[in-house]
């Protein structure tokens, strides 16, 4: 396939799936504290369904989803031709490998040329997907290393309600619930923050997003 054909793929997929996400969720963004201004964001969300990419994507601007590019496990996303075009030829993944001791590829080294290329990112910090009673998981040193070796993109928290329940582990086709996306004021990495005092404020920031039992904020 040509570049151009790729291009051309991956607009009318994302146009496509950017459909059946509104279709099914009736998918909701609030901007509480940033607005889609066009600005390089590293959108950092919590990670429960393999949908989480597709939900943030589908709430911003064309333009700003046609540059953005979902953060994924090569393990995963490699397995099996099926996925492998998905991943490759449909959705603009920037695929990482989590295996440390057989990868052939540094991850930082792979988000950071993304980076570079003037892609966006949607990141999960957890690393996995939170399959526990947890609101979030302990945040790995990722978003961390990021935000210290480019400190001029913008990190943005995005809480991600509802989309466990719509795609939940092992479902083939999704629950129609109403879900939104509360994007949050951006993260600013202070002059010498020390590692963990970093992702504390940034899993603070992510759950300070997050609806009360009662609905409210």
């Amino acid at each position: 396939m040509t570049a151009k054909g790729a291009s051309l793929l991956q607009t009318v997929s994302g146009a496509a799936l950017a459909g059946l996400a509104r279709a099914v969720t009736g998918v909701r963004p609030i901007w509480a504290g940033s607005a889609p201004y066009g600005r390089q964001r590293i959108y950092f969300a919590n990670h429960a369904s393999h949908g989480d990419f597709i939900l943030i994507s589908t709430c911003l601007p064309f333009a700003e989803r046609r540059r953005t590019a979902a953060v994924a496990g090569a393990d995963y996303w490699n397995a099996g031709p099926i996925r492998r075009f998905i991943s490759g030829r449909m959705l603009r993944t920037v695929l990482v490998e989590r295996n440390w001791v057989e990868r052939s590829a540094d991850p930082m080294r792979v988000m950071l040329a993304a980076l570079d290329a003037g892609q966006s990112l949607i990141f999960f910090p957890e690393g996995t997907r939170n399959m526990t009673e947890e609101p979030l998981l302990r945040f790995r040193s990722g978003l961390y290393n990021l935000a210290t070796l480019r400190p001029d993109i913008e990190l943005v928290p995005c809480w991600i309600e509802n989309m466990s329940r719509v795609l939940p582990k092992g479902a083939l086709l999704p629950v129609p619930l109403l879900c939104r996306v509360i994007f949050g004021a951006p993260l600013v990495p202070r002059a010498g923050e020390e590692r963990k005092v970093f992702l504390d404020r940034a899993r603070q920031a992510l759950l300070a997003l997050a609806p009360r039992k009662d609905g409210t904020r």
